[in-house]
Order: C-alpha cells, then sequence, then structure tokens
C-alpha cells in the first residue's frame, strides 16, 4: 500500500482517556478504526489519569521550593509512560506502531519553565514512520529548547502538541478526543441545559478559551487558525457527534455562543500612581520578564496628578505579581497596592455581541435583577465580561444562560 498517499489526521487522548490499562485498550480500538477508515494515524497522549498532578504532589513532599528544569524534568515522564503503554496496545491490535519523545518527534520550544512556547517541529522521524504505514504515538505537552533540556507547555499543553504535529504534518483534521462530547454553551456542573455548539469558529473558541472555557488551551485554537488546521472536540468514551471549529463555519443562530466562568483569576490594583510617562510601560515589562501576563488592564484617571492602575493575573502568578507591584510602588513613591482573590470573571461569547448595542444592557440588567454587583467590565468584538465576586459567580453564569441561550431555540 503507498501509505504516503493516504490523507493524515491527529488523534490526541487526554489523562482520562487513557487513565488505566482497559481505557489503552479502548484507545488502540479507536486508532485501529480510524486506520480503517483509510486514515495515516498519528497519536498525541497525556499521562494517565492524574499522573501529573501526584508528580506535583510528590516535588511537594520532597522540596518547599520548586527548580523549574527539575520540574519539567518530573512532569515529562508521564507522556512517556504513556505512549510507550499506548504504543504496545495497539500493537497487540496487529497494527505497527512507534512511540516518539519530544525530542525524537522534533519538538522545539523556548521560553520559561512549565510554560514552553514551541517555535518549531522538524518532524522528519515521525512521517517516515506514517509514510511506512506505522501509528506514531507522540509525547503531548513537551517539548526540547535548543540547550537539549526538556521543557513542558503547561496546562493542556498536550492539545498544543496536537494541534501543532497535525499543522506541522499537513494533517487533514486534529481530533481532541477526551471526556466530554463536545464544547458545550456553559458548564455542564453549573448550567442545568446546557447546549452542544456542532461547529464554531476559530475566533470564537479561542475568546472562549482565552475567558476561562476549559475544554481547549487557547494557545492550541490559535496555533489551529494560524495554519488553518480544522479541529474536532468529542469523546472517547462514547460515539457521539462533537464539536468542529474551523474558519467560517456555517452556525446556529444564536448571537451569544456560551458563558463561561473563570473562578482562577485575582485582581491586582496600584494605587495612586503618579502620572507620568513610562509608569505603565515599566510596570508591565517587569510583569512579563517575570511570565506573568497581565488582563483587562484598567486605568483610572483621578484628581490630583495620580492615577489606579488594576489588572487580573492567574492566582498562580499572584505572588510574582504581588512582588513586583510591591517593588514599583515603593520606586515609584505610589500610595500603596490591593490585591482581591475572592473574584470571578464571567463572560458571554459570540461573534454577533458587537453587532447588537442591546447586548450589554441585557447582560447588565440581568445581573442587576438577581443583585450581583458588578466590580469591573471589558469587551471586545467577541465577548463582554464582567468581574464579580467569586460567591456570586455560578449564580450569574446561570441568570445569563437561562436569558442568552435557553430562551433562544437553536
Amino acid at each position: 500500500m503507498e501509505w504516503e498517499k493516504l490523507p493524515l489526521t491527529v488523534l490526541k487522548f487526554g489523562g482520562s482517556s487513557v487513565a488505566d490499562s482497559n481505557r489503552m485498550r479502548h484507545v488502540a480500538q479507536i486508532v485501529k478504526k480510524t486506520r480503517e477508515e483509510g486514515y495515516r494515524v498519528a497519536v498525541v497522549v497525556s499521562a494517565m489519569g492524574n499522573t501529573t498532578d501526584e508528580l506535583l504532589a510528590l516535588a511537594s513532599d520532597v522540596a518547599t521550593e520548586k527548580d523549574g528544569r527539575e520540574m519539567d524534568q518530573l512532569l515529562a515522564t508521564g507522556e512517556q509512560q504513556s505512549v510507550a503503554l499506548l504504543s504496545l496496545a495497539i500493537k497487540q491490535q496487529g497494527i505497527p506502531a512507534q512511540s516518539f519523545t519530544a525530542l525524537q518527534a522534533g519538538i522545539k520550544a523556548e521560553g520559561f519553565p512549565m510554560e514552553g512556547r514551541i517555535y518549531r517541529i522538524e518532524p522528519e522521524a515521525v512521517e517516515r514512520a506514517l509514510n511506512e504505514g506505522t501509528v506514531a504515538v507522540v509525547t503531548g505537552f513537551q517539548a526540547i529548547t535548543d540547550n537539549g533540556d526538556v521543557i513542558t507547555l503547561g496546562r493542556g499543553g498536550s492539545d498544543l502538541s496536537a494541534v501543532a504535529l497535525a499543522a506541522s504534518l499537513g494533517a487533514e483534521s486534529c481530533r481532541l478526543l477526551k471526556d466530554v462530547t463536545g464544547i458545550m454553551s456553559g458548564d455542564p456542573r453549573v448550567v442545568k441545559n446546557p447546549k452542544k455548539l456542532r461547529q464554531l469558529g476559530f475566533d470564537e473558541c479561542m475568546e472562549m478559551a482565552v475567558q476561562g472555557a476549559k475544554v481547549l488551551q487557547a494557545r492550541s485554537v490559535e496555533v489551529a487558525a494560524r495554519y488553518n488546521v480544522p479541529l474536532y472536540v468529542g469523546s472517547s468514551f462514547i460515539e457521539e457527534e462533537g464539536t468542529w471549529v474551523m474558519s467560517n463555519p456555517v452556525t446556529e443562530g444564536l448571537i451569544v455562543k456560551a458563558v463561561i466562568q473563570d473562578m482562577k483569576v485575582a485582581k491586582v490594583v496600584l494605587l495612586g500612581v503618579p502620572d507620568i510617562p513610562g509608569v505603565a510601560a515599566r510596570l508591565f515589562a517587569e510583569l512579563a520578564a517575570k511570565g506573568v501576563g497581565a488582563e483587562m488592564i484598567i486605568q483610572n484617571n483621578m484628581r490630583g496628578g495620580v492615577n489606579d492602575i488594576g489588572f487580573l493575573v492567574k492566582k498562580t502568578n499572584l505572588e510574582e505579581a504581588s512582588q513586583v507591584c510591591r517593588k514599583i510602588c515603593r520606586e515609584i513613591d505610589a500610595q500603596g497596592v490591593s490585591f482581591d482573590t475572592e473574584i470571578a470573571r464571567v463572560s458571554i461569547v459570540g461573534a454577533g455581541i458587537a453587532n447588537h448595542p442591546e447586548i450589554p444592557s441585557k447582560m447588565f440588567n440581568i445581573l442587576a435583577e438577581a443583585g450581583i454587583n458588578i466590580e469591573m467590565i471589558a469587551s471586545t468584538a467577541l465577548a463582554i465580561t464582567c468581574i464579580v465576586g467569586s460567591a456570586r459567580a455560578e449564580d450569574a453564569v446561570r441568570e445569563l444562560h437561562d436569558h442568552f441561550i435557553d430562551e433562544v431555540a437553536f
């Protein structure tokens, strides 16, 4: 058979999909079925079950301070177990398979430890195996630096590995198979009647991920959009049609496609900042140098030649952010710094939002009628976001989902 002439698809399986030996065998059967449909198949795999969390817990038991390089070395072992075991399971199905580490697959990245960013893939070895009729099973979540060190790609990094590999190989699609049946209009643990979104545009999906939806990593959607790799999000547990993410899909008639909450953010405010050029540039440059991203940046104009500068950071980055802000505060003689971890981000997302001026007022009225106070507001062409107290975040999501989605027929 001339394998190189067959279309290629990349399958990615998350940790719950390969949690034990039974799940490994089930995944091997999915790979076999996909191959029988006439595809060359590359597979990207996460660590089994809760392996990554267990490794993080072990590291905390061993040392109070975590060295980034050694953490990457440790965490990468989870995916190496998975690819070897899954390759054995696929071979048991009578199909040739070969496992690849990030080094063997040519996945290169740079950046901060545990937050690496892929900048190049040299997939010749993987492509050679695929063209010989072998299923290539590649470690997700990890890459290699120019110094030869292992670097991991952050939470959800296996999605990024799969999409980047699909782009580098010219794959027809990248299928992300998880423990969900697709991308939903709201978190099923919070809203009563979440709707499955059959199709989404790249921009909408990326906005959902940025605003806190946990199904996909935002960076993976960004890469898919850049290289126009259609994404499929579906279940590895049951056979049920999932969600396609692609350019210019024909979508349902909803203006608001989803309501998203993010409980893992904290608010930082520099108080009484002197109103002089360069302060904001210095602040956010020092945060960036520490690998701390800032979102929803708001500067309030005040009288007396001073301003307040507020923004959001991930709670996991709050300690680094507080160190930077206190240092800057002392050096520029600002009045102080405040931090609030009891907040949440609640967003409505949809490609049509910017064309409907009634949407913001409706959102704010819904929250007001529910007695939910809004602390900050931001908007983009695709989303309107409110910062609310974390104790009322799920109430806010339910109210918004009821009014914007449940009341509108698909």
